[in-house]
């Protein structure tokens, strides 16, 4: 029979909220154990884009000094609306540049800044730079044996299997390849590299986004020596009277309790996965409609459920439950279907999005969580929830659309696999991909009237700085607008997917989880998409996952390091 173990603080789930509080609650003195149902850990982070919006970090402070406390809480006052909480609001200001601060002090990650504008820089307090930190790279050998059991990142969004920042150069230099003698050298040196690294490790070993996030905390932990468990998945919590006293675990070596004496932190991912809740919050599965998560398949609403069944509340309330993401299906062969996330695509010149009546409906350059908010309103009365982006040949070639690569990588295995429609005429297109030909048609002209002069007085698209942020700069004048007229054309089929929920536990400020009363349940804390989000259901900049998320942790971890032990 495996011994019972004990330990200051037991956290479940290996995200980069657990391992921001385990960190934080080990340095401060506390004996800690992460655990994680996945033989990887990493979760939802390693798949991530690994950025943290962390207003008046320092190193915005030095990219946009003008930057204020105030225009902060203007701008979170006027993205949240309704589910606008002050006291939530002060703290996650407040702790973040601490956090950050504290974490480049005492640990392995290492932040560096982005240009990323604010998604909605124009709306009161917004900005155009300095919120946004990136975690820096990171050699993963760093991690010795550990390093396999780093979760790997998207395999749709690598080049066999080499990973991108969208907010750093490199990726320029992949669509420059074929034109500049410089960016076809950094790629030739960029590929050897890789594949060398493959050869020797069966990976890449030099990683970035997300990835680097997850690798750089949990080298932090393991230098800390905290545990991280794999393949421990938990089965239920323990109580004593009302108090939370730690779990149950399925582990290699049977289930095994762990108690806790300071308590339970519950950092399980929400509930992307969760069939019966996401149907519950999000319109377009209640219209019986598709959708598509490209988060760990783990993400089941472990945590949210573990909480409830020891008085816990989850409130399904925000106008957007979820952060929505556009995506494609990718058929890789075998019977084995990946999720393409857009993220780029979208902003490039000569790329429209469509609805199957063959109408646009909204501005493709906004953020993929304001498109998809759209892309579910606008489906309320269609067969389904879905657009199809739409390019030239032109376009294409240049910037690939969704997993389809650029010239010069061939796209012919994706036109018979069925990912990739191509038509002579935009009514041949229309007619191929499942489009209404004459909506298509009218939309196209109507659009290239005005592309021509790089103009998009329909949706405004060029008009923030954060649409222009991924498009094409060599575009004259509107780095997002081109006429679509070289044919053949091209379109994907693109379905509604999440980067995780934004509707979670109930908890105070500190993470406590609550009841439905208010009053807390004792012992029994969430960091991360297992509790509600700061944000209020709103997207309003890059990185308001990660960055609240590992805010709060730190937060949650202090305030337990200050509470009384059970006896």
């Amino acid at each position: 029979m495996p011994q019972d173990l004990t330990f200051d603080l037991i956290v479940v789930g290996s995200g980069a909220a657990g391992l921001s509080c385990a960190i934080t609650a080990r340095k401060l003195g506390l004996d800690v154990v992460v655990l994680e149902k996945e033989p990887v850990f990493g979760g939802t982070t390693a798949l991530s884009g690994g950025v943290l919006w962390i207003p008046l970090n320092h190193h915005g402070r030095k990219q946009n000094p003008q930057d204020n406390l105030e225009a902060v809480r203007t701008f979170l006052m006027s993205e949240s609306g309704k589910f606008y909480d002050e006291d939530a609001v002060r703290a996650f200001i407040q702790a973040g540049p601490e956090m950050v601060d504290f974490f480049e002090r005492e640990t392995e990650m290492k932040f560096v800044p982005t240009l990323y504008p604010d998604y909605h820089p124009t709306a009161p307090g917004g900005v155009d730079v300095g919120r946004s930190i990136l975690a820096a790279p990171y050699d993963i050998r760093g991690l010795g044996k550990d390093m396999e059991r780093l979760k790997p990142p998207l395999k749709s969004i690598t080049f066999i299997g080499m990973m991108f920042n969208s907010s750093n150069a490199d990726l320029k230099h992949f669509f420059r390849a074929t034109k500049s003698l410089t960016s076809f050298l950094y790629v030739a040196k960029r590929l050897a590299n890789h594949i060398k690294e493959l050869a020797l490790y069966r990976r890449a070993v030099q990683v970035t986004s997300g990835n680097a996030l997850a690798a750089r905390l949990a080298k932090s932990a393991l230098d800390l020596g905290i545990p991280i468990m794999t393949s421990s998945p938990v089965r239920r919590l323990l109580t004593e009277g009302e108090r939370v006293t730690g779990v149950v675990a399925a582990t290699a070596d049977g289930e095994r309790t762990l108690t806790a004496r300071r308590g339970v932190v519950l950092a399980c991912g929400g509930f992307p996965h969760d069939i019966k809740r996401i149907t519950q919050a999000y319109p377009h599965l209640q219209r019986g409609h598709e959708h598509v998560s490209p988060t760990p398949e783990g993400n089941t609403g472990d945590g949210v459920s573990m909480a409830e069944s020891v008085g816990g509340f989850v409130d399904i309330h925000f106008s957007q439950p979820a952060a929505w993401m556009p995506v494609t299906k990718v058929p890789y062969g075998n019977g084995e279907v990946g999720v393409f996330p857009h993220l780029l695509d979208r902003y490039k010149p000569g790329v429209i999005g469509v609805l199957s009546n063959g109408h646009r409906f909204t501005n493709e350059s906004n953020s993929y969580h304001d498109v998809g908010a759209a892309m579910i309103k606008a489906c309320e009365q269609l067969r389904e929830t879905a657009m199809w982006l739409v390019c030239d040949r032109s376009a294409l070639s240049k910037y690939g659309l969704g997993f389809v690569k650029p010239a010069p990588m061939p796209i012919g295995r994706f036109i018979r696999n069925g990912y990739l429609f191509e038509g002579k005429t935009v009514g041949d297109l229309a007619r191929a991909a499942g489009i209404d030909a004459a909506g298509l048609e009218q939309t196209v002209r109507e659009y290239n009237r005005d592309a021509v002069n790089g103009e998009d007085p329909a949706f405004g698209r060029g008009t923030t700085s954060f649409n222009r942020y991924l498009a094409d700069p060599d575009q004259k004048p509107n780095p997002c607008v081109a006429p679509i007229d070289k044919g053949p054309f091209y379109a994907i089929k693109v379905f509604m997917g999440d980067l995780g929920t934004f509707d979670g536990l109930t908890t105070s400020v500190e993470g406590e989880v609550l009841r439905r009363d208010g009053s807390s349940v004792a012992g029994l804390y969430a960091v991360g998409n297992d509790r509600a989000s700061v944000m209020g259901g709103n997207y309003p900049g890059a990185g308001i996952t990660h960055g609240p998320n590992m805010a709060f942790g730190y937060v949650t971890a202090k305030h337990i390091v200050n509470m009384p032990a059970s006896t």
